[in-house]
């Protein structure tokens, strides 16, 4: 990410962080949901570049795989013991965390959540994230405007990413079955719906062995399957070894999320249709500022206007636009891939 887009993105925040040094000794904590999914690894390369530049000591912590809840809790109790005066942390469960982040905060400690909300939202100081339901409806939108009248007798699988439902999980998939035109039911929950056309759900990690095992799972209930929607792009790569296996991979339609460097690539070769790109590397650095300036002064940050959290952007990225749907090209989404 251009340092001119961090900038961009600093003054959309409406917060100065341009902090003074006026507090010594300030760290902070990184805790994400593996250190091996390459969204998660360049939020870590985002913070560690910010950290250094404003001089915050920061220490990096993560989850042995996504789901891992246990890990991301004794990070918590390990950032709390050092002193340090934040937190930044993408939740595995953002249901069973909240209780460890209240004794942060109890503690003193400002605590963003990036990437993933946390539930309820507002057990965090802030939320550093894409619109996830936006990221889902414009995948939705694309799949089904590519499919124009075909839409109506689809028949469509979802990726998702753990048995806990996360919130990014949820989001993603309900924003998708909007964009789609499938009737949510509870719009909180994955798995109520009563279109016929959703063949079922399966997790995945969000990890491409996820992934293919999810398919083959999803292809043994009904190999008929015509639309996939994937929690990111490693679970898309995935979905498409298993198609590939059977000989399915160009009868299929695949949309996803993340938009790091191989997922557009995966676009451009026509492995996934399209994508939806988000920018870690913003949320990391932003949230690492944040800290500093709440070490500084005590001010947190505030949340997009219109929003309950700061939204980072999102972009559909494909080769093949529709109509009605913004998108930008995978020349375009190259230039501001990560990983």
């Amino acid at each position: 990410m251009k340092k001119s887009v961090l900038a961009f993105g600093a003054l959309a925040l409406g917060v100065a962080f341009s902090a003074p040094a006026m507090a010594a000794d300030v760290s902070a904590c990184l805790i994400t949901k593996t250190d091996t999914n390459p969204f998660f690894v360049k939020m870590k390369e985002g913070a560690t570049a910010k950290a250094k530049e404003l001089g915050v000591t920061l220490k990096s912590y993560a989850g042995k795989i996504d789901g891992d809840s246990e890990s991301q809790v004794a990070a918590i109790e390990s950032c709390i013991a050092d002193g340090a005066k934040g937190i930044l942390i993408t939740a595995s469960d953002t249901k069973g965390i909240v209780s460890s982040v209240k004794k942060a905060r109890d503690a003193g400690l400002l605590v963003i959540a990036l990437d993933t909300p946390l539930d309820p939202a507002d057990a965090a100081d802030a939320t550093f994230a894409t619109d996830n339901l936006l990221a889902g409806k414009l995948i939705g939108q694309w799949a089904k405007e590519t499919l124009g009248d075909k839409a109506k007798d689809a028949k469509v699988a979802f990726l998702d990413l753990t048995p806990s439902q996360p919130t990014v999980d949820v989001l993603r998939d309900q924003g998708f079955m909007m964009g789609f035109g499938i009737d949510t039911k509870d719009p909180n929950k994955i798995g109520d719906e009563d279109d016929p056309r959703i063949v079922g759900h399966d997790v995945t990690n969000g990890n491409e062995e996820g992934g293919r095992k999810a398919m083959e799972n999803l292809l043994q209930k009904d190999p008929s399957i015509n639309v996939i929607h994937t929690i990111n792009e490693p679970a898309a790569v995935g979905a498409y070894q298993a198609l590939k296996a059977v000989g399915m991979e160009s009868n299929v339609l695949i949309v996803s999320v993340d938009g790091g460097c191989p997922g557009v690539q995966s676009v451009k070769d026509g492995v996934i249709g399209a994508t939806s790109q988000q920018y870690p590397l913003m949320m990391a650095a932003l949230g690492v500022e944040a800290i500093k300036k709440f070490a500084d002064s005590g001010e947190k940050p505030k949340p997009t206007e219109g929003k309950s959290f700061f939204d980072t952007g999102v972009s559909l990225v494909t080769d093949k636009p529709v109509s009605g749907v913004e998108s930008i090209d995978t020349k375009v989404g190259t230039d501001k891939c990560w990983g």
